[in-house]
Formats: structure tokens, sequence, C-alpha cells
């Protein structure tokens, strides 16, 4: 079992996200008759492979049946908790759950004093920073991944070291920090790439693309969109969205509304099928204000109202900050 969790894990960093998946189920069937709490952390990987293809929705019902199963049978085991907690985290965040995903980050906490593996600690605080900024407490956040890099570095987890500075370079560019932001996810992409993780490699290229294009540098964001697409959709729904938003973005810059609509449409598909509300919503505000400005006021209004089913704030959204809500006003 620990055997194909390794080839799991390893399945994961390299993008074969079919693999993965084949071999956590392999270990839920070996540990059929164990406890709960031994399948915990293969119930994770499979979990995690559906989120790295996008499948949002079907990461969090495993997970969750998972936690509900542990608290019916009895066997809360810390660990197990906190193994699904933080992995639920994510997942919560893009589907724009914020109340459910700050209650697990909660949970993953008060249970860390009762769990003795270092990196699973280290894991749980990178994905508990996600929810710190979306309360607007960026310096928690901070924190929060310090902790686990500290962890990371005195481990010698390569990978996951790498996962921190990708994070700390999310939480940098959403604060508009952007020349840290690019040096962050630089680093990020060059551990991910020397370790073969093609999967992870991709997607921080998508977000140090978006940081680029903020920074005003149009051509080698597009370069680094236009090499992702071209690896198809197999790098996730959600970062594929990413790719043709910013795409958009930069062909509305350059004055080609035709482009970035297309981009645009492209992009609401892929977040459609994902279900990740925060940029469906940013998204679907984009799409309306282009179509808007051209004049076609009732497709408009069609974008902003797909949009109003979903919220985006600080922390939700793939790429870059998300608006501010404008102040409502007072009856």
């Amino acid at each position: 079992a620990e055997a194909l969790l390794g080839l799991g894990d390893c399945a994961l960093e390299t993008g074969q996200l079919a693999d993965a998946g084949r071999h956590f189920q392999a270990v839920e069937r070996l540990l059929a008759e164990e406890p709960l709490p031994r399948r915990a952390r293969a119930i994770r990987g499979r979990a995690v492979a559906h989120l790295l293809a996008g499948e949002l929705r079907y990461a969090c019902y495993l997970l969750e049946s998972a936690i509900d199963e542990l608290g019916a049978s009895g066997l809360a085991d810390p660990e197990a908790l906190v193994v699904l907690y933080a992995a639920v985290i994510g997942p919560y965040m893009d589907m724009g759950a914020h109340a459910r995903a700050a209650h697990a980050a909660e949970l993953a906490l008060a249970l860390a004093p009762q769990v003795d593996d270092p990196a699973l600690l280290a894991g749980m605080h990178r994905q508990v920073a996600r929810t710190f900024l979306a309360e607007g407490r960026t310096a928690d956040a901070d924190a929060s991944l310090a902790k686990a890099q500290a962890i990371y570095q005195q481990l010698s987890l390569r990978t996951d070291l790498a996962h921190c500075h990708w994070m700390r370079g999310y939480v940098l560019a959403q604060s508009g920090e952007l020349a840290s932001a690019e040096t962050e996810l630089r680093a990020a992409r060059d551990m991910l790439s020397s370790r073969r993780a093609a999967l992870f490699t991709a997607q921080v290229e998508v977000e140090l693309a978006d940081v680029l294009r903020r920074l005003g540098r149009h051509d080698e964001a597009s370069e680094l969109l236009s090499a992702f697409l071209e690896l198809g959709d197999r790098h996730g729904a959600v970062h594929a969205g990413g790719a043709h938003r910013l795409l958009g973005l930069i062909a509305e810059e350059r004055g080609d509304s035709e482009t970035a609509e297309e981009h645009y449409v492209t992009a609401l598909g892929l977040l459609e099928r994902s279900g990740a509300s925060g940029d469906l919503a940013d998204l679907c505000r984009l799409l309306g204000d282009l179509l808007r400005r051209g004049g076609r006021t009732e497709a408009a209004l069609d974008a902003y109202r797909t949009g109003l089913g979903h919220r985006s704030a600080p922390g939700t959204t793939t790429l870059g900050p998300a608006p501010t809500a404008p102040a409502l006003p007072r009856s």
C-alpha cells in the first residue's frame, strides 16, 4: 500500500492523473478491510487527481464522504482528519464555498497539536494560508507559508518547497506586489521543472503569465500561454480557462475585441464544467464589459446574470486579485 501511494504521488507530480487515480484506488482495495483512517491518504490522493483534472465537485464529494464516514464510525483519528480537512480547503475555495473552507481550516488547525507527521502539518499550513488570504489576513497567510517552508526545507522535500514558493507568489500577486510575485513564481517553476513535475510546472506558468501581463510584458505572457494550450486540456480545466482568460485580456488590451471574445467564451465553457465559482464570476464580468462596450447590451446582461450566480473574492480566483465588490446603496 505504501509503495502504491508513492507511485500515485509520482504520477500526480508528472501529470499522469489517470494513472494516479488507479494507484490510489488500488491502495483503497488493498486496505478495504482496514479501518478508514488507514485509507485517508489514498482517498486524499484520488480527490487531488480529480481536483487537478478540474473535477472540483467530485473531489469535494470524495473528501466530504470520508469525513462524514469517520464521524459516523467513531474513528475520529486526528491525523486522518487533518489529511482530509486540509485537502478539501482548495476545492472549497475554487467553488466559492468560503465559509466551508474557513471551517475546514479551523478544524485542521485545532487538530494540529495531535499530529506528529511534520510533512502533513506543513501541507496543512500551506492550504490554510489560502483561507487567511480570502479573509484579508495577508500577514497570517504569509506566516502559515513560512511555517510550511521551514518544515519542507528541514525535510528536503523539494517539490513541496516549490509549492510554497508558488503559493507565496500567488499571495503576492493577489496583493499587487508583482515584482516579488514574479520572483517567487519563477523559483517555483524552476524547482518543479528540475523535478520533471510537468503538470505543476505548466500550471505555475499560467500564473506567472498573469503577473507578466500585469507588468505590461504581453509578448512573454502570450508565449507562456500559447505553449500551455498546445499541451491540450490534460493540465486541468481551471488553469486552461485561466490561460484563455489571460489571452482574452491581452487581445482586449491590443484592441482586438473579436479575439478577446473568443477566448472569454472558451474560458467560460471550461470553467462552467469545473465549477470554479470565483473564476467564473470574474470572467462573466470581463465578458459582460466587453459586450457592453461593443453595444451588445442584451448579450452583456446575459453574461452579468450568469456571473451573479457566482462570487469572487480574494483567494477564490486562480489568477490575480478579484475585483472589489461594489458598495451597495443603503435601503
